[in-house]
């Protein structure tokens, strides 16, 4: 995609040619997946737009007036394994050596918009340094998550020494490319009770299990249905960003579902599945049969069950309704929020500056202890201190107060009353799969949907993915866990999608995942539970630091704050199938006072 050396193709080719997108905000903030892309096909037809997007001339070829090429360094410039940005007047490109090659690149991450060339390069493909997403070099494919879109790959040669790059210039605005994708061909599409693959739940799972689908070739007819109103959306910015607005959290517009004939049903409730008829009934009485299904329905806030709790105020957060509600009612009121977890502290910090106050009941010593360890817990605990947030650890909550039946206070085990009138309440999640109890479809004694490698659940042709599922984890000796991230549910939506397809992949890849409160970032590589040490090094009073989380001489997860980008290069080492020893750690800790950690991409053990 955006090369443009060869001679025309005939006109059966596909090029994709998308506007430009203004600059992306900061990293945590930025929209994930907002451009629309428009199909052409060789003959000039546009296959789905904005109409208030004015259509530039399709060409069958990008011509030289749609390209531009330049030579951008001498061949020595860069050794293997280097990379370097490269400006090309209409734009910026990664530009990789590695084996001898040259290959380039779009030099952002379609995700969120990180500068790849502070990634991790590493068995020919780059790993973003924010949020882990994986690239091939070759193709610019994503091959690994998050995000939906990958790279675009422009052409490279060599003349007299010199490196030569060239691309579209549409390419170079875009950084982002949306892969061909097969339409639906099916005649029943749309009007009728029987459908080849219906996926429920319309998340990351859900979502990549349907686009993957179209990837490989499938044509059938697909049906996503969610509890939700609105089309998939970027569900980890609800809690950093309670402002957001549905469309701005959109993962796919509109036009992207109608183009690529993915059905999605909103607000529909599955109420029983039939797995000997191979048939779904929703809440409304609507029947729709499946020849393959998949299940990834996703979690339920876990509520308060103290005396009180049917006041007025009191909020999970679930979708962009909940979040928006909560912003607009503790603006300049007194707010708590009970649960020092991920959801709960990233609420705190996005509602201190628009609170009077915020407080948070937390039942632990410190927040994130279970899963960052006492002494990052507690630096950062002290960073919501400095931002004037009270915290009521080792206790929980007793009594909800009302007056006039809206919340006015909050009342403690420990006997204390805060004063709040909106409450936020953050204690984790159950699996959402009551629905499947009679189904003959297994489950845990926790609700948990058990699946194998493959995503595959006891019945043929039933699927499972995302937050709901209990999986074998690989480098963890194969131990069957529930790992509620992001990265994770668009990982098994897409192997979900290819054993659909008997392709026979396997979920292989590293958790990883991030969170982010005072416009600092916190990220996370690996599988921590049952950690026995963390070995901490940086400074944690600057909040500059690595932690390395360790199980006898094991290193089994890792985190960091201004530290990028070591959890991808964990990740990556972790990815390769090499373990990191905790001598190995200890030794280099030892021995470099730089903080450099090239050790760990050295060869061998």
């Amino acid at each position: 995609m955006g090369g443009c050396f060869s001679k025309p193709k005939p006109v059966e080719l596909k090029i994709e040619v998308v506007l430009p997108e203004k600059e992306r905000g900061k990293e945590e903030l930025s929209a994930s997946g907002k451009s629309s892309p428009r199909a052409y096909q060789g003959n000039g037809t546009a296959r789905h737009f904005h109409s208030e997007e004015r259509l530039p001339t399709p060409h069958s070829y990008p011509g030289t007036q749609d390209c531009v090429e330049a030579a951008v360094c001498h061949v020595k410039d860069l050794e293997n394994g280097q990379m370097r940005e490269v400006e090309l007047g209409w734009g910026k490109v990664l530009l990789v050596k590695d084996n001898g090659e040259f290959h380039a690149l779009g030099h952002k991450c379609p995700h969120y918009g990180a500068p790849l060339v502070k990634g991790v390069l590493s068995r020919g493909r780059v790993r973003c340094p924010w949020h882990g997403a994986c690239f091939n070099i070759s193709t610019g494919d994503l091959e690994d998550f998050p995000g939906l879109d990958s790279l675009h790959k422009f052409q490279v040669k060599i003349e007299k020494e010199k490196v030569y790059v060239r691309a579209s210039k549409q390419a170079l605005q875009l950084q982002r490319r949306t892969k061909v994708m097969a339409k639906c061909i099916s005649p029943s599409a749309g009007h009728s009770g029987s459908t080849n693959v219906l996926i429920v739940g319309a998340g990351a799972a859900g979502l990549v299990c349907a686009e993957t689908l179209r990837q490989e070739g499938f044509s059938d007819r697909i049906v996503l249905c969610t509890l939700d109103r609105h089309l998939p959306y970027d569900r980890p910015k609800l809690s950093k960003s309670l402002d957001a607005q549905p469309e701005q959290l959109a993962l796919r517009p509109k036009e992207f579902f109608r183009a690529y004939g993915i059905e999605v049903l909103t607000e529909a409730q599955v109420v029983t599945v039939d797995v000997r008829n191979k048939k779904v009934v929703f809440k409304d009485g609507f029947k729709l049969e499946y020849s393959k299904l998949l299940l990834a329905p996703g979690s339920s806030p876990k509520t308060l069950s103290c005396k009180g709790k049917e006041v007025e105020n009191v909020f999970t957060i679930r979708t962009p309704e909940d979040a928006n509600r909560v912003v607009r009612l503790a603006r300049g009121r007194n707010t708590v929020v009970v649960g020092a977890g991920f959801l709960g502290m990233e609420v705190a910090a996005y509602l201190t500056e628009k609170a009077h106050s915020v407080s948070v009941v937390e039942l632990e010593e410190t927040p994130f202890r279970r899963f960052l360890g006492e002494r990052v817990g507690r630096a950062l605990m002290k960073m919501f201190e400095n931002n004037r947030v009270k915290f009521y650890m080792q206790t929980e909550v007793s009594e909800l107060r009302a007056q006039e039946g809206k919340l006015k206070e909050v009342v403690l085990k420990s006997s204390k009353v805060v004063r709040a009138d909106v409450c936020v309440v953050g204690i984790g999640a159950v699996p959402s799969t009551g629905f499947l109890r009679q189904s003959g479809i297994n489950l845990d004694s926790r609700g948990f949907i058990p699946v194998n490698k493959m995503m595959q659940t006891n019945v043929p042709g039933v699927f499972a993915a995302g937050d709901a599922v209990t999986f074998p984890l690989a480098w963890r000796n194969n131990r069957k866990v529930n790992i509620p991230h992001w990265q994770m549910a668009h990982a098994q939506g897409r192997v979900a999608a290819q054993n659909m397809l008997a392709q026979e992949a396997e979920i292989s890849t590293v958790p990883y995942l991030w969170t982010a409160m005072f416009g600092k970032s916190l990220r996370y590589a690996g599988y921590g539970e049952g950690f026995d040490d963390v070995i901490i090094q940086g400074d944690l009073e600057e909040l500059k630091f690595v932690a390395f989380y360790t199980k006898g001489d094991e290193v089994i997860a890792v985190a960091s704050m201004n530290y990028d980008p070591i959890v991808s290069k964990v990740a990556e080492v972790l990815a390769s199938g090499r373990a990191i020893r905790k001598r190995e750690v200890e030794l280099f800790l030892l021995h470099s006072k730089t903080g450099d950690m090239s050790w760990l991409t050295g060869k061998g053990s």
